[in-house]
């Protein structure tokens, strides 16, 4: 059978079951509304956890195109696994919303979603949707002291890489600790210039970027992920440095204005910039081979 083409798809997937549908998503707008209503007034406000929103919205646009894929698959569920892993999530849930532990109140939704999934289309319908799920980890605020203590080291070290590429490229910089010092003009490397948060974001958007070209290799897809870490690593070095030239050339208040403006996008422009370069240098010893998309069923 031919694939339906995306455009004359509908809304709802042929013969799905409206009421258990309405139910479902009832019961997740309940439940979840007011989490996210006060991460939205709280963390989402920061600028280390600024990107939830966006991994949020991706994950929601990548269940939403497989919408067609899950509803084609024969129900199958697998009840004794979907009862356990619902029940793991509802116990996640209501420790975290209870204790006030964001790790464990939005990580449930995973749990949730994987249960479902388990519930309604079995172990078939869970591989088909992992993707989404395994993004929405992205989004899961991580506990601070595991921030504080990764973030410390990860700063010095790109402080540090960034204050001697710019004192070889000749400028008057000055390092103590993670505060550079050039000219006249002093900087404090923050959390959301090289934290760990800030990594975590630019890996998710490689794991994006590997959904999307969807390469059939597995080890080309391992090596990929496996240098999403310097890739991460060095685009905030650019940004750092960028900062600093930006400060040096133009005077401090053009640096605070490119921190508050430009220096997100910055980061992104480069962290794109060197996975399309470091992807297209994967093809000289992986065959660049794509699988077929599983938006649309067959």
């Amino acid at each position: 059978m031919s694939a339906v083409p995306s455009e004359r798809q509908g809304l709802l997937p042929a013969g799905v079951d409206v009421p258990a549908l309405v139910l479902v998503v009832l019961g997740l707008l309940v439940a979840y509304v007011p989490a996210y209503v006060e991460l939205s007034r709280t963390i989402w406000r920061t600028d280390e956890q600024g990107h939830g929103p966006i991994i949020f919205i991706v994950s929601l646009w990548l269940l939403y195109n497989l919408r067609h894929t899950v509803a084609a698959l024969p129900s199958r569920p697998a009840t004794v696994g979907a009862v356990l892993v619902l029940l793991f999530g509802s116990l996640l849930y209501v420790a975290g919303r209870s204790q006030d532990i964001w790790i464990f109140a939005i990580g449930s939704q995973i749990w949730m979603l994987a249960g479902l999934a388990l519930l309604f289309k079995g172990w078939r319908g869970l591989r088909v949707i992992w993707f989404p799920l395994f993004f929405l980890l992205f989004m899961v605020p991580l506990p601070e002291a595991l921030v504080a203590s990764v973030t410390a080291p990860l700063k010095t070290a790109v402080s540090y890489v960034a204050s001697n590429l710019l004192h070889a490229m000749g400028l008057p910089v000055g390092r103590s600790g993670v505060m550079l010092t050039v000219g006249q003009y002093q900087l404090l490397v923050a959390d959301a210039c090289a934290g760990l948060n800030s990594m975590f974001t630019l890996e998710a958007l490689g794991m994006l970027y590997m959904n999307l070209m969807r390469y059939t290799s597995a080890a080309r897809n391992i090596t990929l992920a496996v240098l999403l870490v310097p890739i991460a690593f060095c685009a905030n070095i650019g940004r750092v440095m960028i900062l600093v030239l930006v400060t040096y050339f133009f005077g401090d208040a053009a640096g605070q204005g490119f921190v508050h403006g430009f220096a997100g996008m910055v980061l992104f422009i480069l962290a794109l910039l060197l996975m399309l370069l470091v992807d297209k240098g994967l093809n000289l010893f992986f065959k660049p081979e794509r699988g077929i998309s599983q938006e649309k069923p067959a």
